[in-house]
C-alpha cells in the first residue's frame, strides 16, 4: 500500500517554529520573572501590563490612557465591536476580509456593507458615493497593510481620504494591523493613527505575528474615552490579562530582541513568498496573484467557473490543506482561494504547489 504524501499547509497565518526566536523569548522570561515576579504572577488590571502599555504607548505617540493590551487582537477586536456596534448598525467591511472578524460582526447583527479591494486598498470613492447618497455608517474596518487574505496594502493616498471621510461623515475608522512590522519591500505608509486628528480612528495590533503565536498579546490604541469604557468591559470579562505573557513581551521589546527577530521573520518571509509565486507561475499559468510586499498571505483568483472550493476538497486528497476564498466573502464567489507562506519552508512550497496544480487539473 502507498504510502499518503506528507501534509503540507497552506492554511495557518503563523510563522513556523525555525524563525522564532525561541532563545529570545526564554532570556526574556527569565528577566520578567527576576526583575518583577510581583507584577508577573499576580493579578493585573484590565488595561494590561503597565510596563508593556507605557512602551506601546510611547511607541505610536500617545498618552498611556489611549492604550489597552488584551489576550491577543481577536480579543481587541470583541471588545471594541461590544462597545461601538449596535445590532443593525451599518459596518464597512472589505471584500475580501478576515473570515474570523465577518463572522463576530454577524454575531451582532451587524449590517454589512463589503467594498470591493483593488491592490492598492479599499474602494474608497464607491465608499465615498454612498456616504454623500445618505448611507449612515458606525464603523469601517480596515486591515490596511498585507491584508488577510489578498496580501494588499492600503496607499497613503487612500488613508488620507479615509480618514477625511470619517471626519466628515462622524464614523469610526477601525484600523486592524497586525501585519505591519512584516514588510519586506515597497515603501511603508503612515497609519491612520498617525493621520488621525479628531480621534476617528481606533488602532489595534498583536505580538502574536513578530513575537510567536502562542504569545497571546494584542493591544487597542484609541480615544482615551473609548479606551476606558473597554477597560470596564474586560474587568468584567477577565479581571485582567495573561500578565505573565506581557511581561514577557515587555522584555523582549525592550531587551533588543524585538527589532532582530522581525529581521529574521521578514528575510524568511521574502524568500517564501518568492518561492510561492514563482511555483504558481511555473505550475498554475491560469492563476492570478500580486505579488506580496510583506505579511503572510497570497490572494489567488482562477477564472470565472473554477469552483476554489472544489480545488479545496481535492487539494486535500493530496496532502494539501489551502483556505477557501468564499470564507472571506460575504456573497457566492467561488473562483478564489488563499495561500498563507508563513509557515512553510521552501522545499515545501515547491511540493506543495506542484501538488496544488496536479488537484487544479483534475477539476
Amino acid at each position: 500500500m502507498a504510502e499518503e504524501p506528507a501534509p503540507i499547509s497552506f492554511a495557518r497565518g503563523a510563522p513556523s517554529l525555525d524563525i522564532i526566536d525561541v532563545e529570545g523569548l526564554k532570556a526574556a522570561a527569565d528577566r520578567a520573572f527576576t526583575n518583577d515576579p510581583a507584577g508577573s504572577f499576580a493579578y493585573g488590571t484590565s488595561v494590561g501590563y503597565k510596563p508593556l502599555r507605557a512602551w506601546i504607548a510611547e511607541r505610536h505617540g500617545v498618552a498611556e490612557d489611549q492604550v489597552l493590551v488584551t489576550n491577543g487582537s481577536m480579543q481587541a477586536d470583541a471588545f471594541l465591536f461590544d462597545t461601538l456596534v449596535q445590532s443593525g448598525d451599518t459596518v464597512v467591511v472589505e471584500r475580501p476580509s478576515y473570515d474570523r472578524t465577518l463572522g463576530s460582526l454577524k454575531g451582532r447583527n451587524a449590517d454589512l456593507q463589503a467594498f470591493e479591494l483593488a491592490e492598492d486598498g479599499v474602494d474608497v470613492q464607491s465608499l465615498a458615493e454612498q456616504l454623500a447618497a445618505g448611507t449612515k455608517i458606525s464603523l469601517a474596518h480596515l486591515i490596511p497593510n498585507f491584508q488577510n487574505p489578498a496580501g494588499y496594502s492600503l496607499s497613503g493616498e487612500k488613508r488620507r481620504a479615509l480618514v477625511a471621510l470619517a471626519r466628515e461623515y462622524d464614523f469610526t475608522i477601525f484600523e486592524d494591523d497586525p501585519y505591519v512590522e512584516l514588510r519586506f519591500s515597497g515603501e511603508r505608509q503612515p497609519t491612520m493613527l498617525e493621520l488621525s486628528t479628531e480621534g476617528e480612528v481606533v488602532y489595534a495590533s498583536s505580538f502574536s505575528k513578530t513575537v510567536c503565536p502562542g504569545i497571546r498579546v494584542g493591544y487597542l490604541v484609541g480615544p482615551a474615552e473609548i479606551i476606558a469604557k473597554i477597560a470596564k468591559l474586560a474587568t468584567g470579562t477577565y479581571i485582567s490579562p495573561n500578565m505573565v505573557a506581557q511581561s514577557i513581551v515587555n522584555e523582549f521589546v525592550r531587551g533588543g530582541s524585538f527589532d532582530a527577530s522581525i529581521a529574521t521573520v521578514k528575510t524568511a518571509l521574502e524568500e517564501r513568498s518568492q518561492r510561492l509565486c514563482a511555483a504558481l507561475r511555473e505550475h498554475i499559468p491560469d492563476a492570478q496573484f500580486v505579488a506580496p510586499e510583506g505579511g503572510y498571505f497570497l490572494w489567488v483568483t482562477f477564472p470565472e467557473g473554477v469552483d476554489g472550493d472544489a480545488l479545496f476538497a481535492a487539494a486535500a486528497e493530496r496532502g494539501v490543506q489551502i483556505v477557501k476564498g468564499s470564507d472571506f466573502l460575504l456573497d457566492d464567489a467561488k473562483n478564489a482561494i488563499r495561500l498563507a507562506y508563513s509557515g512553510v519552508t521552501v522545499d515545501q512550497i515547491d511540493e506543495g504547489v506542484r501538488r496544488l496544480a496536479e488537484a487544479y487539473r483534475s477539476l
